[in-house]
C-alpha cells in the first residue's frame, strides 16, 4: 500500500481540472485515488489511478475510501460550475458544493487528513473595483456559484482555526486548452467555455455570439485572463507540496496577468485552424464585466510557481487538437456533447 503522504483523494477526478491533476499527481510521484460520481465527469479520463464511483455527500463511503487507500491528503474539485445553473437553481448548488463539501470536510477530518487542496473560483470577488486582481479584492459574489465557493472557503478558514487542517484556496480564472499529450481535454454538457464554442463554430457549428462590442476595452469585447489546465495542474500539485511542508493555510489566484479579448481569441483560433470562424454582434449579457485580469503574483511567490503554457497559441493549439480528435477517440460526454 502507497504510504499516505503519497496518496491523495482526487474529488471530481474525472472532471476537466481534475483529471489533469490527477495526471500531474502522477507525473510528481503520488497516488491519486479519483473519486467522483460521474454526473457529470468522465470514466475515460481516469487513467493514472484507481476510481472510487461515489458521491462526496456519502459520508460512509468516503470514510471507507480515505482508511482503504490509506489518503494522505485531498484535491477537492467536485462541484456544479454552471453559473446560469446556479442562478435557476440556487438551491442545488448550496446542497451539492456546499452541504456535501461540508460532509467532505467532516470525514476528512475525522480521520486525520489534515491538509486539502480547494479548487475555488475568481467568481468569489463577483465585480471588483481594481484591476489586476489580488487576494486583497473584497470577495462580493454575484451568482449562487461563486457564494458556494466562498463558503467552502470560509469553512476551510475555521477548520483550520477548530482542528488544525491546512488548506490551499486556489481562485482561478477561465481555464482553457488541452493535455499537451493530446490524452485528455474538455468534454462538458452543455458547453459554455468560449474557446471550445469557438472551435465548434470553426467545424461548422453556429456562428458563436460576441456578447457586446462597445466595453472601454480596446477592440471594445471583454477581456478575460486565461490559463492553461496542465498549468493550474501543476499550481494544485504545488500547492499539495507547501501543505505537506507545514505552510499555513492561504487563497492565492492563479491566472497569467495577461488578458485577451474575445475578437483576440477569435483571430487566434482562425490562425491556428485555418478556418474562419463564423460570429454574431449581440447584446451584452447583464453581469458581464469589460475585464478580468489576476495578479498571480502571491501565488508565484508562495508556491514558486509560474504558468509555462498559458500562451493564447498554446491554449488553442492544444485545445484545437483535443477538439479535432475526442470524437474520433471515443471521448465523448455521457450526454451526447
Amino acid at each position: 500500500m502507497p504510504s499516505p503522504s503519497k496518496t491523495v483523494l482526487v474529488t471530481g477526478g474525472a472532471g476537466y481540472i481534475g483529471s489533469h491533476a490527477a495526471k500531474m499527481l502522477a507525473k510528481s510521484g503520488y497516488e491519486p485515488v479519483v473519486y467522483d460520481n460521474l454526473t457529470r465527469g468522465h470514466e475515460w479520463a481516469v487513467r493514472w489511478g484507481p476510481l472510487v464511483v461515489g458521491d462526496i455527500g456519502d459520508a460512509d463511503l468516503l470514510a471507507h475510501t480515505i482508511k482503504h487507500h490509506n489518503i494522505g491528503a485531498i484535491l477537492h474539485f467536485a462541484a456544479l460550475a454552471y453559473v446560469g445553473e446556479s442562478v435557476t437553481n440556487p438551491e442545488l448548488y448550496f446542497e451539492n458544493n456546499v452541504v456535501k463539501s461540508l460532509t467532505l470536510l467532516k470525514t476528512a477530518w475525522q480521520a486525520g487528513v489534515k491538509h486539502i487542496v480547494f479548487s475555488s473560483t475568481c467568481a468569489t470577488y463577483g465585480s471588483p473595483e481594481i484591476l489586476p486582481i489580488t487576494e486583497r479584492e473584497r470577495q462580493r459574489p454575484i451568482n449562487p456559484y461563486g457564494e458556494t465557493k466562498l463558503c467552502v472557503e470560509r469553512a476551510l478558514h475555521w477548520y483550520d482555526m477548530a482542528h488544525g487542517t491546512t488548506s490551499v484556496a486556489l481562485r482561478y480564472f477561465n481555464a482553457a486548452g488541452g493535455d499537451l499529450d493530446g490524452e485528455i481535454g474538455e468534454a462538458h454538457s452543455p458547453e459554455t467555455h468560449l474557446i471550445p464554442l469557438v472551435f465548434d463554430a470553426a467545424q461548422g457549428g453556429k456562428p458563436i455570439a460576441i456578447f457586446g462590442t462597445d466595453y472601454d476595452t480596446p477592440d471594445g469585447t471583454c477581456i478575460r485572463d486565461y490559463i492553461h489546465v496542465t498549468d493550474l495542474a501543476d499550481a494544485h500539485v504545488k500547492a499539495l507540496h507547501y501543505l505537506r511542508e507545514d505552510g499555513p493555510s492561504t487563497a492565492l489566484n492563479l491566472g497569467t496577468g495577461q488578458g485577451y479579448s474575445v475578437k483576440e481569441i477569435l483571430a487566434s483560433v482562425e490562425a491556428v485552424t485555418g478556418r474562419p470562424v463564423p460570429h454574431r454582434i449581440a447584446e451584452r449579457r447583464p453581469g458581464d464585466p469589460p475585464s478580468l485580469v489576476a495578479d498571480p503574483s502571491l501565488a508565484n511567490e508562495t508556491l514558486r510557481w509560474k504558468p509555462e503554457c498559458s500562451d493564447i497559441e498554446t491554449i488553442v493549439r492544444s485545445g484545437w487538437h483535443w477538439h479535432r480528435t475526442r470524437n474520433a477517440a471515443g471521448h465523448v460526454d455521457p450526454t451526447g456533447a
